[in-house]
């Protein structure tokens, strides 16, 4: 599984995680592309070590948005998250993510940091950089 720093922003690490179990005491203030879906359980692990910014996957959505849920309950933290659409990347690919992705939900805390849905991910994740 991919664990991979790709990139450093205005001084802010870029990593890159299949799936957000994989987050450590490191990566705090760091920008995650992640592969995983944004249900609960995904921000909830992602809270143990907060990013600057999350992106997740919606997984097309889900029963009742579970595939976003991670936005709400990470924004009501002040931490920036947000999804990128299942159908511009793969579930559980932050490779293809990090490529292809496109984002379809934004958070609150990420809107504050200049992303917006409709978005490339490589652009999100330049524009939150530097904020």
């Amino acid at each position: 599984m991919r664990n991979e720093t790709v990139a450093e922003i205005a001084g802010r690490r870029v990593v890159l995680m299949d799936s957000i179990s994989l987050i450590a005491g490191g990566d705090a203030g760091a920008v995650i592309v992640c592969g995983s879906h944004g249900g609960l359980i995904s921000g909830a692990f992602a809270a143990l070590h907060p990013p600057h910014l999350v992106l997740f996957n919606d997984a097309g959505g889900g029963k009742c948005c579970a595939g976003t849920a991670a936005i709400a309950m990470l924004d009501a933290r002040g931490i920036a998250c947000a999804a990128i659409s299942h159908d511009s990347a793969r579930i559980g690919d932050a490779e293809d993510a990090w490529r292809h992705g496109r984002l379809s939900a934004v958070g609150e805390a990420a809107g504050r940091l200049g992303l917006a849905a409709g978005q490339s991910v490589r652009d999100a994740v330049e524009v939150a950089s530097r904020t």
